[in-house]
């Protein structure tokens, strides 16, 4: 196995720049165990999912943690520098870990002027990364950033066009509570309010998970040989309750669908090899490839992925790496549109 077994050619038209403009309208190509394949949308997922089932989701929210402005001039009469700030990593109530852009122009002891009202001090610089001290803290910090701050898109989006007024509800999943992601677990887009009520009420039930999505799902894998890659942990969360409800949902029969790869991680860092999830709380950096055995996960719901990527290596170990290369080059061949505002794949494994 090597880095090319997960290449594929992805014409860059297909990349999405926006949601389709109803969440549930999306494509949705249903991969079934024996590698058939069916072309549907998004709101017909109901038809697949029946009592005792359950979803499991990612209940991350994306903090607007793109933050543009100047550095102060260092001496009286000198000139600013604009910065283009990205947080990623809370260290405390009022300090950040960040990339910077450019950071080259950033060293110990500047100070910055990002929108409006947040001051921050550089702490520290490394070559890509800077550590912020905000002059605001706690709650008023994070009010101050929900103000000032921008949707983080994915480069393959920002390269295009700037985050705007439209991403702040388009980049954050109608079920988002607890803030932390610097990226969209982007299965979840998909759901609208209806959609969740209509599982509701065919007796589909719902597990609120968390793993805040961190800066290395941006990370490409650079060795030839996969297994050398090493992840970039997340903080993630199962509670009693939560995993109590899924166990139940599985001694009952029911299967566990899992919105997103981030939710599927979350699951199986947190399953034993019997299947039985357990209570969880910490950073995991689970790396699933081709040859993972799963243990607690039956379906999952996820986007069109890079090529190369990690998570498209995850959904090659999900359903087999030749089932996936020939769904990803029919999907390009009909035009589904592809990335985290693309459309949508729903993986059936056999139990």
């Amino acid at each position: 196995m090597n880095r090319q077994d997960f290449d594929f050619d992805m014409p860059e038209g297909l990349i999405a720049l926006r949601p389709t403009p109803e969440r549930e309208a999306a494509r949705l190509l249903v991969v079934y165990p024996d590698g058939r394949l069916e072309h549907r949308h998004f709101g017909d997922l109901p038809d697949f999912l029946k009592a005792p089932d359950v979803l499991v989701v990612n209940d991350s929210r994306v903090l607007p943690a793109q933050l543009l402005g100047v550095r102060f001039p260092r001496q009286e009469g000198g000139p600013a520098a604009k910065i283009a700030v990205t947080l990623h990593t809370r260290l405390g109530p009022d300090r950040y870990r960040a990339f910077a852009k450019p950071a080259r122009r950033l060293k110990a002891g500047d100070r910055l002027f990002l929108g409006e009202a947040l001051r921050a001090l550089v702490e520290g610089r490394s070559e890509f990364e800077i550590t912020l001290k905000f002059g605001h803290a706690g709650d008023e910090l994070d009010r101050l950033l929900e103000q000032e701050g921008y949707m983080p898109l994915p480069p393959y989006i920002a390269s295009r066009r700037p985050p705007d007024v439209q991403d702040r509800a388009d980049y954050q999943t109608v079920y988002a509570d607890r803030t932390g992601s610097v990226a969209a677990p982007t299965a979840g887009l998909h759901f609208s309010h209806a959609l969740l009520t209509r599982l509701t009420e065919k007796g589909v039930g719902r597990a609120d998970v968390t793993l805040h999505v961190g800066p290395g799902t941006f990370l490409p894998i650079t060795a030839e040989d996969p297994t050398q890659h090493k992840m970039h942990p997340e903080w993630a969360e199962i509670g009693a309750v939560t995993a109590a409800r899924i166990n139940q949902a599985r001694h009952a029969g029911g299967r566990i669908a899992a919105v997103g790869t981030t939710s599927l991680r979350t699951l199986e860092s947190a399953a034993d090899p019997n299947g039985a999830v357990h209570p969880f709380q910490g950073e995991t950096d689970i790396f699933i490839m081709p040859g993972y055995s799963f243990h607690a996960t039956d379906l999952l719901v996820t986007n069109f992925h890079l090529p190369g990527s990690t998570l498209f290596m995850l959904v090659c170990a999900f359903s087999g790496v030749g089932v996936m290369q020939r769904a990803y080059a029919e999907a390009i061949a009909l035009g589904y549109r592809f990335y985290s505002y693309g459309d949508a794949c729903l993986l059936l494994r056999a139990r």
